[in-house]
């Protein structure tokens, strides 16, 4: 069984490329592997063999094996223990519209510790109503039903007029966490975590990478 490593101070980097690591080991065992080496999993995912020992070593007490490897699922284990995942955490979300709809439909979010217990929209045609199993209220229930469900994370899916005030509602219900899906800069508490999903920006990369591909082909 793996050993997972109680550390507060890692980088940004690092978190964010556990989540690859997990579907990749995920994706592994499924095939009927057991053990995995860093330099394999470098290779697959296309990173550095010295990065990849040096996540998983902050990550996990486990060693490797000579010629074996790590213990798939021993990586799994802490993996999940050190981004929370093994405890399913309570969210609600705010917007019911198209976006809103898509994101209440992925089901692969419970894979990464996240239920999504109710959703919240203004629009009366849509309250009342269930997108893929989950309920939408009034947001004028907002702050009051987040508290009573003792709900920490909030994922905001409003256009971005809204987004401030959804936001602030959120935090009055007890939110600890907030995932940010509007083009808005939210302005929150210092203890309020917050994630903002810019697909403007992403767009920009994207399109400024697509030009400097095309560029370098002439």
């Amino acid at each position: 069984m793996g050993n997972g490593k109680e550390i507060t101070n890692v980088s940004k980097a690092t978190i964010g490329r556990l989540p690859a690591y997990l579907r990749y080991l995920k994706d592994k065992e499924s095939a009927g592997e057991k053990t995995i080496s860093s330099t394999a999993i470098a290779e697959d995912l296309r990173l550095n063999a010295v990065q990849v020992r040096k996540d998983i070593a902050v990550i996990s007490s486990v060693a490797g094996k000579p010629k074996l490897g790590f213990e798939i699922r021993d990586l799994i284990e802490d993996i999940n223990k050190f981004l929370g995942y093994d405890n399913v955490t309570d969210a609600v979300l705010v917007g019911a519209g198209g976006l809103g709809r898509a994101l209440a439909g992925y089901g692969g979010f419970k894979n990464y510790g996240l239920n999504i217990v109710a959703a919240f929209d203004k629009n009366p045609e849509l309250v009342g109503k269930s997108l893929n199993g989950v309920q939408v209220f009034d947001t004028k229930e907002l702050p009051k039903l987040v508290r009573r469900l003792n709900v920490l994370i909030g994922i905001i899916a409003v256009p971005g007029s809204e987004a401030q005030e959804v936001a602030d509602e959120l935090v009055a219900g007890g939110v600890r966490a907030i995932w940010n899906f509007a083009p808005a800069h939210l302005i929150l508490p210092p203890d309020i975590a917050v994630k903002n999903e810019d697909m403007a920006a992403s767009l920009a990369i994207l399109s400024k990478r697509l030009a400097e591909i095309l560029y370098e082909e002439k």
